[in-house]
């Protein structure tokens, strides 16, 4: 995995160190059965999942509100190296095929970067960044609750798969 320093006017960042293996962490990442369980926090729920996980290929999500509302994400893989690195898109997708995201963020553009580092104890050194182009972006991304969210999210991903 490249070495990548986050820009702290552009990307957020949510890093912990985790009681997961990084073998169950990618699992929880590239599965979509156990992707609906813990991907968005409680009590909005993922309804389905579509992944093609290859560079290039597709990354659908759909996100219920708690009232019923659908909100389906779209993207693409741009690297995935398995129990190591995720990185997706909500500005391309499949076959890198740009696009203007729809999402249920306000269609906010921006890449997410997801590092799994094993640790000496079995666990999982986990770094998350929403890498944004523009300053604006990114604050309207903290502003609608990135920590609290992703963090919320990383929460339920550790109750699974402990």
């Amino acid at each position: 995995m490249s070495h990548f320093t986050p820009d702290p006017a552009l990307d957020l960042v949510l890093e912990r160190t985790i009681a997961v293996s990084p073998e169950r962490v990618w699992a929880a990442w590239t599965e979509p059965e156990l992707l609906k369980q813990w991907f968005t926090p409680a009590p909005w729920k993922t309804t389905a999942v579509d992944l093609d996980l290859r560079p290039g290929g597709r990354y659908v999500t759909t996100m219920e509100s708690p009232e019923g509302d659908q909100y389906p994400n779209a993207g693409c893989y741009l690297q995935v190296e398995p129990n190591r690195l995720l990185v997706f898109t909500s500005v391309m997708t499949e076959d890198f095929r740009p696009v203007a995201p729809a999402n249920g963020a306000g269609d906010l553009a921006f890449t997410a970067r997801v590092e799994i580092e094993p640790t000496g104890d079995g666990g999982t050194r986990y770094r998350a960044i929403a890498m944004h182009a523009q300053e604006d972006a990114c604050k309207q991304h903290a502003d609608m609750g990135f920590a609290e969210g992703w963090g919320a999210a990383l929460d339920q991903l550790v109750a699974l798969m402990s």
